[in-house]
């Protein structure tokens, strides 16, 4: 039996989705959680490997198990079984050809910025804070034309395993919202900090630094070091995870599909979404 978890977390004391030895990562507190349920060992395969800092609102993964549980039991015993920062918002009996990463259309990331004279308390770990006021309207003007397929070469780091740096961008949106700059972006995939480059060479031009126009010379230079610096983790979310309608899956509602621009998540449809 093939399922699939629906996970929020706040990934500041973590060292990223992504198992690693000695070291604190959603994988391998889900794994252990779920593991207490299941009774025998398993892997989850994740939507993507968010790094060392990086929240997610809504994180997708799946894992195969012959244990005859509820989808009530698989929600609620494996959070008994987590820590306070991760969480399990739905589980749901999937085909076996789901797959978390491969079936995903694409992916959404969100990075919040605050502008204000005094550094945030309750929200330092969970967004970007800079006392300097932001030219709104130039950064919007510098996001024009990066929709469809492009080279990205320029915005990814060192390290990045990818064969190819070439990602197709179905949504760039920049908002103003409760005393933040919110920035959005959906790509079928994303290179190596890809996001947190891109914003990062964004706020130079927020800034004044830079021209609209210089982030279309940075692309096209595909030189990492011409690009700004990286943005920090802690302003950036996995947004939510797009998969094909077949699938139903019980997921939170994109962002603005309300009035209020509240998330919630979708009432079950069917026996097989908890």
């Amino acid at each position: 039996m093939r399922i699939a978890l629906g996970l929020e977390y706040a990934g500041t004391l973590f060292a990223g989705f992504q198992y690693q030895k000695d070291r604190r990562t959603v994988q391998a507190v889900l794994e252990q959680a779920l593991e207490r349920v299941a009774d025998h060992p398993l892997r989850v395969v994740p939507a993507g490997r968010t790094d060392a800092g990086v929240h997610a609102r809504e994180q997708v993964v799946h894992f195969d198990s012959e244990a005859r549980r509820t989808l009530r039991a698989w929600r609620e015993g494996t959070n008994a079984g987590l820590p306070p920062d991760v969480v399990v918002l739905w589980a749901q009996e999937v085909p076996p050809d789901f797959h978390a990463r491969r079936s995903a259309l694409a992916r959404c990331y969100r990075y919040r910025i605050r502008t204000a004279p005094n550094r945030p308390a309750l929200d330092r770990d969970r967004l970007f804070w800079t006392r300097h006021p932001l030219d709104v309207e130039a950064m919007r003007k510098s996001l024009e034309g990066w929709l469809g397929e492009q080279d990205w070469s320029a915005f990814r780091s060192a390290g990045c395993q990818s064969r190819s740096s070439r990602r197709r961008v179905d949504r760039l949106t920049l908002l103003e919202q409760g005393g933040e700059v919110i920035f959005e972006i959906e790509a079928n995939a994303f290179l190596y900090h890809m996001v947190r480059n891109f914003v990062g060479s964004l706020l130079e031009v927020g800034y004044g630094h830079q021209p609209p126009e210089w982030l279309r010379e940075v692309q096209a230079g595909r030189s990492r070091v011409a690009a700004g610096v990286m943005a920090p983790p802690g302003g950036l979310y996995l947004w939510t995870v797009r998969y094909p309608d077949r699938y139903g899956l019980c997921q939170r509602l994109p962002s603005g599909s309300q009035k209020t621009g509240s998330a919630r998540i979708r009432a079950p449809e069917t026996p097989n979404c908890l």
